[in-house]
């Protein structure tokens, strides 16, 4: 963390593009890496906090208010999608698709995707993006471990997870850069 003054603004955000390998916490008990780190020291002296999660192995748009109410309306279920980038090792099918659209359970929940779209892949890996109008711990991770691959009977495992958007905002700055919410960019978080 750098020692410098916080800026004076009226924003009421900032996002971050998350890099793997940071916890979304204050501290941490095992010692690892905060995504505090990656931003000036006013951010956490001034009480800014995480709008939910990203895990250790997730990357992406993650964003910080100081306002507790904000961040609660940003975080109810079906308030706002979030749209993420997502490798799965394995061969995903339309069937695979329907199946996480209708929900599977997993450790008593029900998880499921709002939508999925398959984006793409190489050898045995499938590109997508998947939208989730809920998010449960290591909800997308959870969801495709319970389906598995055609071919081999393997669960199919989330290799890459990146979120890229939340509501209308997507996510524009390089890895472990930040940047404020400019009015406009508020009112695409919907």
């Amino acid at each position: 963390m750098t020692s410098e003054k916080a800026p004076t603004t009226n924003a009421k955000f900032f996002m971050l593009n998350k890099p793997k390998g940071y916890v979304v916490t204050r501290s941490d008990e095992k010692d690892r890496k905060t995504v505090y780190a990656l931003l000036p020291e006013w951010a956490y002296e001034d009480n800014w906090k995480p709008v939910g999660r990203l895990d250790l192995d997730s990357k992406g748009l993650l964003l910080f208010t100081k306002n507790s109410k904000l961040a609660d309306s940003l975080m109810r279920p079906g308030s706002c999608r979030k749209t993420y980038e997502v490798w799965v090792r394995g061969l995903v099918t339309q069937a695979h698709i329907k199946q996480a659209v209708k929900g599977v359970e997993n450790s008593g929940e029900i998880l499921k995707a709002f939508q999925v779209t398959i984006e793409g892949g190489a050898g045995h890996k499938t590109k997508l993006q998947v939208v989730l109008e809920e998010g449960k711990n290591r909800h997308i991770r959870r969801l495709f471990g319970s389906l598995k691959d055609t071919k081999f009977g393997t669960p199919l495992k989330v290799l890459e997870l990146k979120r890229t958007r939340i509501g209308g905002l997507n996510l524009d700055v390089e890895s472990g850069k930040w940047r404020f919410l400019t009015q406009d960019d508020e009112l695409l978080l919907v």
